[in-house]
């Protein structure tokens, strides 16, 4: 199969190119392009997490993006963060986020825990 490790930008890129033939046509699952295809993306996938790894949002950030992709307002966090005036002192960034927040936040809203805790 001779497919090598990705070791500089240079393999890196080379990958790429190769990968995007395959997105044009991909090749079937149980034949040797379609190993080569899989065994080429995840070699790509460890190349960016190690070189481009992506990091966790601010949770603020990811309570507002959440709100804006549900279309919520303050008064649907009430139930997950307490009283109306301590969701406006965690979004003004006054109180930090309390673990029985973190936990209600993710089980009510479906927040990534992750991105609750912070970095």
């Amino acid at each position: 199969m001779n497919i090598r490790p990705i070791r500089t930008e240079d393999d890196y890129q080379n990958a790429l190119r190769e990968l995007e033939a395959y997105f044009e046509n991909e090749p079937a699952l149980d034949s040797e392009e379609g190993d080569r295809f899989e065994i080429l993306a995840t070699l790509v996938e460890a190349y960016e997490a190690k070189h481009y790894p992506i990091e966790l949002p601010d949770p603020i950030e990811a309570i507002r993006f959440r709100m804006e992709q549900g279309g919520l307002t303050v008064k649907d966090l009430v139930p997950s963060i307490g009283q109306l005036n301590r969701v406006y002192e965690v979004l003004n960034r006054k109180r930090g986020l309390t673990l029985e927040m973190i936990r209600n936040l993710h089980r009510n809203l479906g927040i990534p825990a992750e991105s609750l805790i912070g970095r």
